[in-house]
């Protein structure tokens, strides 16, 4: 099996864009209906599939105008065993679903990207349960055998990585990891964060790092942030080795908890420019954070001024990053 995260360009060095929180831009922007938050849901048929094509299409257009990389993220966080069963899909028309996410994000892959503007194919993974609860933890080897199917779903369809996101605990986040060792496709992990900076399970995103990459012998490509603003976990990003393994953020526009988030009815948008300043100084800290998008709350609006913000001019060794 060939070792191909270092075939993926983020590693090189550059700015690389994901889109936003297509969950909530969706519902509360787009007026659309997601049972149990699942965005794939939507490729029932050709309206719900052109939504999240022009979705997609309006923040990859954000990279290719800049002449910065993207990260086009398939629909499927919600898109494993347990969930779809909660929405009604037996496994065969699961498997459909995941493949038309990912035959989607190909065929805009083939229409958006130019040379200036590198565009990487991810299968998103969600978590087994809820993504603000850890829930009932599986051991490692339950996870792998959980996460298997869709994994081998995203590798029969020529996905360049595997992305976890809204990781909540260490060991559904290591089972991913050897599914996708085992489907032979690289693997990025993000994590999601509490106020304190902590995993929802207590533990610190040091020792989940440390942890995995000591169990796996290095197997993530690297790791990311998602679902917490970033005045929740900015105080951690301070010092350590570990941190080098961190490239990645997908930040929630709200500084609301995820309990109040929970609990809100209405969408908190936040302010764009003043999240766009937290990735700036972020990426001032840590220039290897090169991998730069939104989560909950997030929309265009806030992928365009995190990119004015940390955008650097040709000549200017931050437009570059930090080769790997």
């Amino acid at each position: 099996m060939m070792n191909a995260k270092h075939q993926l360009p983020q590693l090189n060095g550059g700015l690389f864009l994901t889109d936003g929180g297509i969950e909530t831009t969706l519902i509360f922007l787009e007026g659309l209906e997601l049972p149990q938050f699942a965005a794939f849901h939507l490729l029932r048929d050709e309206k719900g599939t052109e939504a999240l094509r022009s979705y997609y299409r309006r923040h990859a257009s954000i990279a290719r105008d800049k002449g910065v990389g993207f990260i086009l993220e398939s629909a499927t966080w919600r898109a494993s065993a347990d969930w779809g069963e909660k929405l009604g899909y037996r496994p065969e028309a699961l498997d459909e679903a995941n493949r038309k996410a990912i035959a989607l994000l190909h065929g805009l892959k083939a229409e958006l990207e130019i040379l200036s503007s590198p565009m990487v194919v991810s299968g998103c993974v969600g978590p087994r349960g809820d993504g603000y609860e850890p829930g009932r933890i599986m051991r490692p080897a339950v996870a792998e055998a959980y996460h298997a199917r869709q994994i081998g779903i995203f590798a029969e369809m020529g996905v360049d990585l595997v992305t976890a996101i809204t990781m909540t605990n260490i060991h559904e986040a290591i089972g991913v990891t050897r599914a996708a060792q085992a489907a032979g496709l690289p693997v990025v992990l993000s994590f999601t964060v509490e106020t304190d900076g902590r995993l929802p399970t207590g533990d610190t995103l040091q020792d989940a790092i440390e942890t995995i990459d000591l169990v796996t012998n290095g197997a993530p490509s690297y790791y990311m942030i998602n679902c917490a603003h970033p005045c929740h976990f900015d105080h951690i990003l301070t010092e350590g080795a570990w941190l080098e393994r961190v490239r990645g953020i997908r930040a929630n526009a709200s500084k609301c908890s995820h309990a109040e988030l929970n609990e809100a009815t209405e969408l908190d948008d936040g302010d764009p420019a003043e999240l766009a300043s937290h990735y700036r100084e972020l990426r001032r800290r840590l220039p290897h954070l090169n991998v730069l998008g939104g989560c909950c709350g997030t929309d265009h609006r806030h992928i365009e001024q995190i990119c004015e913000a940390c955008f650097s001019e040709p000549g200017d060794p931050m437009r570059h990053g930090v080769a790997a």
